[in-house]
């Protein structure tokens, strides 16, 4: 399994770019956000990746981070949602935005991706609203975090052993720490965080990391 791929970009097409690695060129599909990131022809790039197979095809899917690569496999995991709608979404709102929109509920957000309608939308946050908070909380440690997916193989390293589930904490320190580190993965800063945890977890002091999540972005989210 290919988990990685680091080398020159040859060239970027409308939905692909091709990655020259040691003299091998790699098609990589990506989202058009993923794209727009990248350097111009020539320069140093680096994708997490996930190799799609399929009777008749093997495609590479690209990513910028670990979180955003499993974003795409739990999107594929819904019924309804192949690898296209899966980097249409990503490419509408990005890691942080899909994060925000499952943890939320705002099934129109997802809607808003090409080809995403507002069932399959719906299915979408029902489906994954409780597995959001453990992709926001991780940070930079997916392997850790996520106890049902294990670590792919990058370029011929063997995957660790997946550790056993956590169950959501229904210690209440534990959980506001939970939920601050998931605010600031987010981009959120310190202080307007704190604050509106403090805030959620007076309204529901025996809440688990979730339901903080869900509450402190409510309250974080612009008014008007």
């Amino acid at each position: 399994m290919i988990g990685k791929l680091a080398g020159r970009l040859d060239y970027r097409g409308t939905d692909h770019v091709l990655i020259d690695v040691g003299g091998v060129g790699y098609i990589v599909y990506c989202s058009d956000r993923t794209i727009a990131s990248l350097p111009g022809p020539g320069g140093a790039v680096a994708l997490y990746t996930d190799l799609l197979v399929r009777d008749d095809l093997l495609q590479l899917f690209g990513f910028p981070t670990l979180e955003e690569k499993e974003w795409h496999r739990l999107l594929m995991s819904v019924q309804g949602i192949g690898a296209k709608a899966s980097m249409a979404v990503l490419g509408t709102l990005g890691a942080d935005g899909v994060s925000r929109a499952i943890a939320l509920g705002d099934w129109a957000a997802v809607k808003a991706a090409p080809g995403v309608g507002p069932k399959i939308a719906q299915r979408v946050v029902n489906e994954l609203k409780d597995k959001a908070p453990a992709v926001m909380a991780m940070g930079g440690s997916l392997p850790a975090a996520m106890g049902d997916a294990p670590a792919e193989a990058v370029e011929g390293t063997p995957p660790a052993p997946s550790p056993a589930p956590k169950p959501a904490s229904r210690n209440p320190a534990p959980a506001r720490s939970e939920a601050l580190s998931a605010l600031g993965n987010l981009g959120y800063a310190p202080g307007e965080a704190a604050g509106a945890v403090a805030q959620a977890a007076g309204e529901a002091p025996d809440a688990d990391t979730a339901h903080l999540i869900r509450a402190a972005l409510k309250l974080l989210a612009p008014k008007g």
